[in-house]
Formats: structure tokens, C-alpha cells, sequence
């Protein structure tokens, strides 16, 4: 089993990458939540340049990714998971949600860090909030992140079919919950209960720094109700809010050449969490 998911993830993953991304590109267009202001070909062309970027560069610079090494990991019994040899349906389902978790805890880290905000403000430099968004990293932080994907992966020892999964669920709700996507209110309201929704996530692209350090979780909005980061709504509302940071706000800053040299120009600002002023 573990042999047929490493040999087949890359089909796997991209599959449902474009299916997503094409998905929600014409739920954007049939029913956007907020008034597109920028060329989406300025936008989309260079954040989907910068994603295959990143693709690239993981593979040139990890000679094993994570599904792969959750297969070596397992087969060697190391890790949690494998110690205390728990049943397989329910090594995923904790896999799955440890791993969920580990992204969140990695998100704040990345607020936090004012070093670690050079790379991740990238990010949230985007001056309109998309589905193509959600592919807009800095290559670096890409880099680390899987660094770190890798170490948890060899702590937790996780079913390679659990990392699949996860890395499928993680890359589909990427891609959902920064749409720009109207969804009912009541419809929203009860997503948002077991899914992070566009409109929650929204408010963590705001340009106030007390709302860009909120909302981090990516696929489980239990994360930031429990550790006390979560926040409903944006002060100036969906429709009136500004995507952003302070810095980076003229169409120039949104073409790769740019973004790729964005973590070493001017100041980290206020956004970190350690260096916020609060309202």
C-alpha cells in the first residue's frame, strides 16, 4: 500500500490541485464576495509562476518528501504512532489532526518570528485575496516548511496514507478558504464550526496587524478558538476591509521579480505578534 501511495502521490496531489484550483476560479467568477480591482492575469500570472517555482525547488532540494518518508519511518517502526502501535484507522485520524496542528503552531511561528514574517508577509502582501492566494509562498519558507513537515513526520510516525491525506486536504482547503467566494451566512456559520471558511480567513489578510495575527488555522478552526487567536469578523466588514500590509501596495510589488526580494526590503514593521500594539 505504501509503495502504490509513493509512487502515484505526485498524480494524486496535482489531480486534485487543479481540479480545486479550477473549481473555485469559477465559483469566483459566479459568485465573488468582494469587487475584483486588479487584473487577475497581473495576479494569477505571477503567483502561479512562483508556485511551480516552489514545486521545483522542493524537489531539487529534498531528495524525499513527506508521504515517502512517512513510508520509511513506518516500516522502520519509528515515531509515536509506531511505539505505541495503534490501530491503523485511528493512527490516521490522530496523524491527520497532529499534523493539522503542527501547521497551525508553524503559522504563528512565522507571526511571530519577525525573521521568519520577512519570508511569510510575502504572503499577505497579495493586494486582492483569491484562490491563487493560496498558492502565493516565498520559496524559503516552502523550504522550511517542509523542513519542519519532515520532522514531525519522523516525532509522530504517521501512516503514509494518513500524510497523503493530509497533504491532499491541506493543498484543497488552501486553495478553498482564500477564494473569494460568497458563501450564506448561515451556511458560513456552520461551516466554520468543523472547516476554516473564506470569510474567516479573510479577516487574517486584513492590513490591521490585530487581525493578521489572528484566524491561523488552515484546514480546523478549533486551533484558534482554543488558543485564543480566533476572530469572527473583520472591524471594517468583508466588502469594506483592505487586503495587505502596509508595506508593498503598488501593482509593481506583485511581480515575481519583486516578491522573490520582498524578505529583504525595509523593516519587519508591526506586524510580528511580539511587536503588535494592541488597540
Amino acid at each position: 500500500m505504501s509503495e502504490f501511495l509513493t509512487s502515484h502521490e505526485d498524480a494524486v496531489r496535482l489531480s486534485v490541485f487543479l481540479a480545486v484550483l479550477a473549481g473555485m476560479a469559477v465559483w469566483e467568477v459566479a459568485a465573488p464576495r468582494r469587487r475584483r480591482e486588479i487584473p487577475r492575469f497581473l495576479r494569477w500570472s505571477n503567483n502561479l509562476v512562483l508556485v511551480a517555482l516552489d514545486s521545483a525547488l522542493v524537489r531539487l532540494c529534498f531528495p524525499i518528501l513527506a508521504v515517502e518518508f512517512a513510508a520509511r519511518v513506518e516500516d522502520r517502526g519509528w515515531g509515536l504512532l509506531n511505539v505505541l502501535e495503534a490501530p491503523g484507522w485511528l493512527a490516521i485520524l490522530t496523524a491527520v489532526i497532529a499534523l493539522d496542528f503542527a501547521i497551525y503552531l508553524q503559522h504563528v511561528l512565522f507571526h511571530a518570528v519577525p525573521a521568519l514574517w520577512r519570508l511569510h508577509r510575502m504572503h499577505h502582501a497579495d493586494l486582492e485575496f483569491d484562490v491563487s492566494t493560496g498558492v502565493r509562498f516565498h520559496p524559503v519558507e516552502i523550504l522550511l516548511s517542509m523542513g519542519l513537515k519532515l520532522a514531525v513526520v519522523a516525532a509522530l510516525g504517521p501512516p503514509a496514507v494518513a500524510v497523503l491525506v493530509f497533504e491532499v486536504i491541506l493543498s484543497a482547503t488552501s486553495l478553498f478558504n482564500r477564494s473569494n467566494v460568497r458563501l450564506p451566512d448561515g451556511v458560513d456559520r456552520m461551516l466554520r464550526l468543523i472547516l476554516v471558511t473564506p470569510d474567516m480567513h479573510r479577516v487574517h489578510h486584513s492590513i490591521h496587524p490585530n487581525e493578521t495575527n489572528s484566524n491561523f488555522g488552515f484546514n480546523i478552526p478549533w486551533w484558534d478558538r482554543l488558543f485564543g487567536t480566533y476572530r469572527a469578523q473583520p472591524r471594517d466588514g468583508h466588502d469594506g476591509m483592505t487586503i495587505g500590509i502596509e508595506q508593498f501596495r503598488t501593482t509593481r510589488d506583485l511581480w515575481l521579480d519583486r516578491m522573490l526580494v520582498q524578505p529583504l526590503k525595509g523593516p519587519a514593521s508591526g506586524y510580528p505578534i511580539n511587536r503588535r500594539d494592541e488597540e
